[in-house]
């Protein structure tokens, strides 16, 4: 079935950029894990990113693995509709990704990239999670 351009541009004005069902389900496992305090998409620091702990300087980034190209089976996945626009789109999400993770990191600050892909094993997220906040840099 082919969509629509109507549809499509509805589906798309759905996708959301804050607050998406990996990022929510992350904050989940930080209040689970006891850890309260942080702040949401820091303005001053590059890239946005998702979880900031300031006094820690430790910075998380929730991707969903489509959008920013994670090797994974859902993020190698080619579009089956405008390949010509989203492929070099995904690359170019990729390339500020990096460059954002450099940033960061000649800042002092340490960054996790948690992928959509992870949340499906909580368990071993939330030990990835706390071996990242535990450590000192």
């Amino acid at each position: 079935m082919t969509e629509t351009p109507e549809l499509r541009s509805r589906t798309m004005r759905a996708v959301r950029s804050r607050d998406t069902t990996p990022e929510l389900a992350v904050r989940r496992l930080l209040r689970g894990m006891g850890l309260t305090g942080y702040r949401l998409h820091r303005n001053g620091l590059p890239g946005k990113p998702d979880v900031v702990f300031v006094g820690r300087k430790k910075a998380i980034f929730i991707h969903g693995c489509f959008w920013h190209g994670h090797d994974c089976q859902r993020g190698r996945r080619v579009p089956l509709t405008n390949a010509d626009y989203w492929l070099p789109k995904i690359q170019r999400n990729r390339q500020r990704d990096a460059k954002h993770l450099t940033e960061l990191a000649r800042l002092g600050w340490s960054v996790l990239t948690v992928w959509e892909c992870d949340l499906r094993d909580p368990i071993e997220l939330t030990a990835r999670l706390r071996s990242f906040l535990e450590r000192t840099v």
